[in-house]
């Protein structure tokens, strides 16, 4: 879990506006004084509550600049961050403790986050569920798959009921059947608890798959070339798995594409 710090340009608490997160003319530069490297620039977008709103652009675009400045481990030189609400964050890796079990790593999460002692072994039991792992508290998590390692990191990362969830490229580290599955589970898991989603990635499929909006990046400096929305069924009930083989989903697959090709061709 991380906390957004309210720090330069940075708030954290409730805002005037709706949207759960907000950057408004945000910019990062890197080096020094006398040469200094922008890697974002003048950035201005919103997330509102229960949105699943996906980046994607050519590596160096600033995609996991962008999620780092929301999460509070970045400051912007220029502009203004504002999330609303408690974020939680999901990594490439899972990294979690090999000397604890898949429940010591969740509690943890919630002993850090203030849940009382007597309900965290409930709250525990309730995450393994939401992820699919029920049962396998006791396990270590060097005995675990790569999958279900990062089962347990979207677990840690829901310990204390986050209403935003930023995601950098979760699940490019695994197979292509165990990262499809995690795929169709954290579409399904967002669409029923509202949480809202912030997520990087690189693939067309994954972010039409996932994304209520995609949001396309170009570099040189980083900064929003265009958007694609995705009118694609939603909510409880849905089949994700089907949806890859919709007619309307290879369209879109294919807008998204070229829209990364014409932003890394901008760069």
């Amino acid at each position: 879990m991380a906390p957004a710090e309210p720090a330069n340009g940075t708030t954290d608490g409730t805002t005037d506006g709706a949207a759960d997160v907000e950057l408004v003319g945000v910019g990062v530069r890197y080096g020094s004084a006398k040469a200094p490297v922008t890697a974002v620039e003048d950035v201005t977008l919103s997330v509102a509550p229960g949105e699943f709103v996906v980046l994607v652009g050519p590596s160096g675009c600033g995609k996991t600049t962008l999620l780092r400045l929301v999460a509070g481990f970045e400051r912007p030189a220029a502009g203004t961050v504002r999330v609303r609400r408690r974020v939680g964050v999901v990594f490439q890796q899972p990294r979690l403790f090999p000397w604890r079990t898949v429940a010591g790593n969740l509690v943890f999460a919630l002993a850090r986050h203030g849940v009382p002692r007597a309900a965290r072994a409930a709250r525990v039991e309730e995450l393994l569920g939401l992820v699919g792992l029920s049962g396998m508290g006791r396990r270590r998590t060097w005995e675990l798959s790569g999958g279900q390692r990062q089962r347990v990191a979207i677990a840690r990362a829901l310990a204390a009921g986050p209403p935003v969830l930023l995601m950098d490229e979760p699940f490019a580290a695994l197979d292509a059947f165990t990262r499809e599955r995690l795929q169709e589970e954290v579409r399904t898991l967002a669409d029923g608890t509202g949480t809202t989603v912030v997520f990087v990635t690189h693939s067309a499929e994954e972010a039409v798959l996932l994304g209520s909006r995609v949001l396309v990046m170009a570099a040189g400096p980083g900064r929003i070339a265009g958007e694609v929305a995705v009118p694609l069924p939603r909510g409880p009930g849905t089949d994700v798995a089907a949806l890859r083989g919709a007619a309307p989903f290879a369209a879109l697959r294919a807008e998204v594409a070229g829209a990364i090709r014409e932003a890394a061709a901008l760069s």
